[in-house]
């Protein structure tokens, strides 16, 4: 099979290549430049595309003795990432930038290309597994399963995806990794929005947004503060409120709503973040159980709990009625759908939504 290897820099899809190789695929590895900007690729960035990561893939492919190429998607990062975080910030949502990166570019742009060249299957270092009948389950490494981010694929893209170290714990991939002497052994897994490489997410929306000022008001109204933008709030947020007026009841207040077209950010007690029904839009299928009426676990954060549902699927949007309340739960959140361990192999990936509304 000819294998296109997603490249990031980082020991995962370093192990990932090997194992492909390692099974006698024949393997290309490719690096995605995904910003022209010289701060958000400098050397030693936290994120995961620095100047730094497109030499260590190099390095890698050079011992796999496989081609090696960097493919320019910054433009396309540009549209489908950068502006839309900016965007759903700007109307009140809280995006994930890394699912809509997999979902946008390392999947549908990265596969879109792949297939026109002749490659029959793109390989990434993803935390999940694909079994033998097409099924998306969760990795072998529950601290590390990443099978949520991947809830947002198509069903056609999943088809020609592999993910050759989901079945392994992350420990046992480094060790890995040293045998075959690569220098990511020992790398730090990224932990930082690639295009915000300072961390400064406030910043760099004050910068995109610009502010405007509005108010934060208590549930029954009561104006407490004005503050400079409503992006930089989001929903469950308890800590840099600085309100200097205290709660009638003396309990600690947290954001549980936020109108970007009017810049009112509303707080309240914990319990006002309890949300027990999701409705959510742009659905992604990648199961038939995900059909009209089921029951089924959902999760709304990448490493985040699960809880059950009633879930009924309308048309392009779905519902859910938790079986038990979740908090922090905001427009812009994926809603991944989990067929709870039907075999003992693992949970298995029905498909997702992103939340539009809660109650």
């Amino acid at each position: 099979m000819r294998v296109l290897a997603a490249m990031s820099g980082g020991v995962d899809s370093s192990v990932a290549a090997a194992r492909l190789v390692d099974a006698g695929h024949d393997v290309v590895g490719v690096h995605l430049a995904l910003s022209r900007d010289p701060q958000a690729t400098r050397e030693s960035a936290r994120g995961c595309c620095s100047l730094e990561d497109s030499a260590d893939a190099r390095r890698v492919c050079d011992k796999l003795g496989i081609p090696f190429y960097v493919w320019d998607f910054s433009d396309r990062f540009k549209a489908e990432v950068i502006d839309n975080f900016v965007w759903s910030y700007d109307n009140g949502e809280t995006p994930n930038p890394c699912l809509r990166c997999n979902e946008k570019i390392k999947f549908a742009a990265l596969l879109d290309r792949a297939l026109a060249l002749g490659f029959d299957a793109v390989a990434t270092g993803h935390y999940a597994i694909v079994d033998d009948e097409g099924n998306l389950r969760r990795s072998a490494d529950p601290l590390k399963d990443q099978s949520y981010v991947l809830g947002v694929l198509t069903r056609a893209e999943l088809d020609r995806c592999i993910f050759p170290v989901g079945d392994t714990e992350k420990p046992q991939i480094r060790e890995e990794a040293k045998r075959h002497g690569f220098s990511t052994a020992t790398k730090p897994d990224s932990y930082d929005i690639c295009f915000i490489p300072d961390g400064n997410t406030q910043a760099f929306l004050g910068r995109s947004i610009g502010m405007r000022p509005g108010m934060i008001v208590d549930a029954d109204g009561t104006e407490l503060k004005e503050h400079d933008g409503a992006f930089q709030y989001t929903i469950g947020q308890r800590r840099g409120l600085d309100l200097r007026v205290p709660a009638a009841d003396g309990q600690p207040r947290y954001v549980t709503d936020i109108d970007a077209a009017t810049g009112v950010v509303t707080v309240g007690p914990r319990q006002a973040l309890e949300v027990r029904e999701i409705r959510a839009d742009r659905l992604k299928v990648l199961h038939p159980a995900m059909n009209g009426t089921f029951t089924a676990n959902v999760q709304i954060r990448a490493h985040g709990g699960v809880v059950g549902c009633d879930a009924r699927v309308e048309g392009d949007e779905m519902v859910l009625a938790l079986h038990s309340p979740l908090e922090g739960v905001a427009r812009g959140q994926a809603a991944v759908l989990y067929l709870p361990d039907p075999d003992g192999l693992g949970d298995v990936v029905l498909g997702s939504g992103t939340i539009c509304h809660t109650a």
